[in-house]
């Protein structure tokens, strides 16, 4: 520990979400480990001081409201935050709130590191390959929620709109319509992100995934943009592979940029996942691909995520609740703390960061894991929830 470290305290308010299900059981055990590993690391120079605020069923009981205004406020407030899985309550009048906290909050990005640990069970051959981040733009594609209802007035009068004033093909009368916003302005900021996050990490490249072979002027804008972005902004960092001979390296400090068309890349993910490193994409394709590729490395328990923006970041289990395991301390709480590593990094403790990943990563070798992944190694020891925690706390430093 520096002189200034021992001299100066310093605390980051933090609110945090526990979430709905089995958020209760997971959050305990993350923020007991968090806080550990910033002690282990910096003694008393630094903390974090928790800020419950509420979402969800618990907002409901207390507030009458799944998403209360106190809530945003207190997330833009501290700018960095941190949350356990979210169900939107039936007739809550939000159709999903982890939705509507990035829109709301223009969280513009949702950042999804995948990696192996060692001694996980996986259906591919070598999971060790598998060491990729996904940058998926979160506030337009699909997930705008433009859509209108078959049979209904609206569906009627958009098909007729589309038919008759814009020359339309033809399609049946009583389809639900949904609409598709992408646009150079939301493209170029999520692209962005994906190449300085690249830049700074020395990643070797960044891939767009898109289906503009089919959807020209969306998806096949997402990627004429991001080249765009590259010719003006990143001229002296980035290289188009397109130029660059079969087998030959691109230039010191350089990523290479990349393009494929989504159905071909899920191959590619499965048989050379050793050539993909950054990952950026629409919204829908960064939801189907992020699952896909933690599915080989040991599933959505073991996957981190954030939802950042120019100003806000806030960190997220991306598994959902799995109410039927709630209140059991049964769950694998390994995505909400490897989320929390995501924040340390943020917050630039890349030691107390790094502590975590590590103890988790003894812990899993140790073969002493929760129920999901012991059901698919042989030899493991079955811990709680709760237990599994006190396991990566005993493994700090180790």
């Amino acid at each position: 520990m520096s002189s200034e470290q021992a001299t100066h305290e310093t605390v980051v308010k933090v609110p945090y979400i526990e979430g709905d299900g089995i958020g209760a059981d997971i959050w305990k055990p993350s923020q007991k480990l968090l806080n550990a590993a910033i002690s282990k690391c910096y003694g008393k120079s630094r903390k974090i001081e928790w800020i419950e605020a509420l979402a969800g069923e618990k907002a409901v009981e207390a507030t009458g409201e799944p998403l209360p205004e106190s809530t945003i406020e207190l997330i833009r407030t501290h700018k960095v935050s941190i949350k356990g899985p979210l169900t939107t309550p039936v007739g809550g009048g939000i159709r999903s709130l982890n939705v509507a906290l990035r829109q709301i909050l223009d969280l513009y990005a949702c950042i999804r590191p995948v990696r192996y640990f060692k001694g996980v069970a996986s259906p591919i051959k070598f999971p060790e390959h598998v060491d990729m981040v996904v940058f998926r733009e979160n506030t337009e594609d699909v997930y705008a929620g433009i859509e209108f209802a078959s049979n209904t007035p609206e569906a009627k009068r958009l098909r007729d709109f589309l038919m008759n004033e814009l020359g339309s093909k033809g399609f049946h009368e009583t389809a639900a319509i949904g609409i598709k916003p992408v646009s150079p302005f939301g493209s170029k900021r999520l692209i962005k992100k994906s190449f300085d996050f690249a830049i700074a990490q020395r990643k070797p490249s960044v891939t767009l995934i898109h289906k503009g072979n089919i959807m020209k002027y969306t998806e096949g804008g997402f990627n004429e943009w991001g080249y765009e972005l590259a010719e003006e902004s990143y001229k002296d960092h980035i290289i188009l592979e397109e130029t660059l001979a079969e087998g030959e390296a691109p230039p010191d400090n350089h990523v290479v940029l990349k393009n494929r068309i989504a159905d071909a890349f899920f191959q590619q993910v499965l048989i050379n996942p050793r050539n993909y490193s950054v990952i950026a994409t629409t919204n829908l394709n960064g939801d189907y691909l992020s699952d896909a590729l933690v599915a080989q490395v040991g599933g959505l328990g073991l996957a981190p995520g954030a939802n950042i923006g120019d100003n806000i970041a806030l960190f997220e289990a991306t598994h959902g609740t799995a109410p039927k395991h709630a209140n059991k301390d049964k769950a694998n709480p390994s995505s909400l703390m490897l989320s929390g590593v995501m924040m340390l990094e943020h917050l630039k403790w890349a030691e107390a960061a790094e502590m975590v990943v590590q103890a988790i990563r003894k812990t899993i070798l140790d073969k002493t894991v929760t129920y999901d992944l012991h059901r698919q190694m042989e030899g493991a020891t079955l811990l709680a929830c709760s237990e599994y925690g006190d396991a990566v706390i005993e493994n700090l430093g180790k």
